[in-house]
C-alpha cells in the first residue's frame, strides 16, 4: 500500500456500517497532495461513501480521517460547513442551478462565501469561464441552452471559484460522447496545472479505465470497502490483482 510524506488526506481503519451492512470495512488509504488520484471499482464497492467520508458528510463507525492535517471527527458541523469551502467538486451531471445563467452559476459561491464587491465577483466569474475553455457568448446562456460538454465547463468554473485545495471528480465523463469525454478529461489535467503552485489535489471516481490511466498520476482499486490495489497509474494495467484484471478486460 503507497504511504506519502505530503499528504492531502490520510485515512486510517476506517470502517462504516450501516445497520447490518459494511460498507467500508477497516480502509487505510493516503491521497498525495498536488497529484491526480482516481479511485475505481464496481457499483456498490462504496466509492461515494468513501467520497462523503472525506468531505465529512459522514461520520465513521470507527476509524480516523485526516484532512489537510485537520482531523474530521474532531470537527463541529459549523467547522466542517467552513472547511467544506477548501473542497471543490464537479457532479456527475454538472448540478447548475437551471434559472441562472452560466455567469450567475459561478458567481453564485464568490457572493455567499466571499466579501468581493460586484466588480470583482463579475470580473472573477468570467476569468474562470474563460479558463475552462468558454466563449463570452455563452456566459450568459441558462443551462438548457448550453451542451453537455459546455454545462460541464461552467460545472467546473464554479468547482474553482473559491480556489480549492482538493477537487472531487464523481463520475465526470460519464454519459458524454467520446469527443466530449476527452475534453473533460484534458481539463481535469488542466486544472492540475493551472493549480500546481498551491498543490491542488485531485481526486476522481470514475468507472473510465483507459481515460483513468492516462490522466491520473495514481489509481486505487475498491472492493467491498478495502483498498485491494493502489499503484502509480503507470503500473495499473500491469497489476496481477484477479479484480482489477476482471475491471480492466470488461
Amino acid at each position: 500500500m503507497l504511504h506519502f510524506e505530503n499528504s492531502a488526506v490520510e485515512i486510517k481503519n476506517l470502517t462504516k456500517v450501516f445497520g447490518e451492512h459494511t460498507v467500508l470495512n477497516n480502509l487505510n488509504f493516503d491521497i498525495p497532495k498536488g497529484k491526480i488520484t482516481t479511485i475505481l471499482g464496481f457499483s456498490g464497492a462504496g466509492k461515494s461513501t468513501l467520497l462523503k467520508h472525506i468531505l465529512g458528510l459522514h461520520k465513521p463507525t470507527s476509524g480516523q480521517i485526516n484532512v489537510l492535517d485537520r482531523d474530521l471527527s474532531k470537527m463541529s458541523e459549523v467547522d466542517l460547513r467552513e472547511f467544506r469551502q477548501k473542497f471543490g467538486m464537479l457532479f456527475q451531471y454538472a448540478a447548475l442551478f437551471d434559472s441562472m445563467t452560466a455567469k450567475q452559476n459561478v458567481e453564485f459561491p464568490l457572493k455567499e462565501f466571499t466579501s468581493m464587491t460586484p466588480e470583482e465577483v463579475n470580473n472573477r466569474a468570467e476569468t474562470l469561464l474563460e479558463s475552462v475553455g468558454l466563449e463570452e457568448f455563452s456566459h450568459n446562456k441558462l443551462p438548457s441552452e448550453l451542451s453537455g460538454g459546455m454545462r460541464k465547463r461552467v460545472g467546473l468554473a464554479r468547482a474553482l471559484a473559491l480556489s480549492p485545495d482538493i477537487m472531487l471528480y464523481d463520475e465526470p465523463t460519464t454519459g458524454l460522447d467520446p469527443i466530449t469525454t476527452k475534453m473533460v478529461n484534458d481539463l481535469i489535467v488542466e486544472t492540475g496545472e493551472i493549480h500546481k503552485e498551491q498543490q491542488m489535489s485531485s481526486i476522481i471516481i470514475s468507472h473510465d479505465v483507459q481515460a483513468t490511466l492516462k490522466i491520473s498520476d495514481y489509481v486505487a482499486f475498491l472492493n467491498r470497502g478495502n483498498i485491494v490495489e493502489y499503484l502509480p497509474a503507470s503500473e495499473f494495467a500491469k497489476s496481477e490483482h484477479p479484480l482489477v484484471q476482471e475491471f480492466i478486460n470488461l
